[in-house]
């Protein structure tokens, strides 16, 4: 696949991973507090993206980084942070989805 279409790889790895998300996160959730798996799967996302910039060396001095972009992701986290609060206390107190077929 040439370079051009990597995006495609991406795509489909993240609805992929999406989809893991929502199972996997049903079946944590089912066994503890929704806030609490909330911040050990943040955790666990902090601590994959540290080892991916250490790994590709990919730093910044914060002085170089952009002010309003560094603002935007910013309030970008905080979005996502609200959204993954609501979505596994939703998963949590759900019914929609019992965790396997049949179930």
């Amino acid at each position: 696949m040439n370079a051009t279409h990597h995006w495609l790889i991406f795509a489909l790895g993240s609805a992929f991973f999406a989809a893991m998300t929502a199972l996997l996160g049903k079946l944590g959730v089912s066994e503890m507090n929704s806030n609490l798996a909330t911040l050990i799967r943040t955790l666990v996302i902090l601590l994959m993206t540290l080892g991916i910039v250490a790994a590709r060396n990919e730093w910044q001095p914060l002085d170089k980084l952009s002010p309003f972009g560094t603002g935007m992701l910013i309030l970008s986290g905080v979005a996502t942070g609200l959204s993954w609060l609501c979505y596994y206390r939703a998963l949590q107190t759900g019914t929609g989805f019992k965790g396997g077929a049949g179930r």
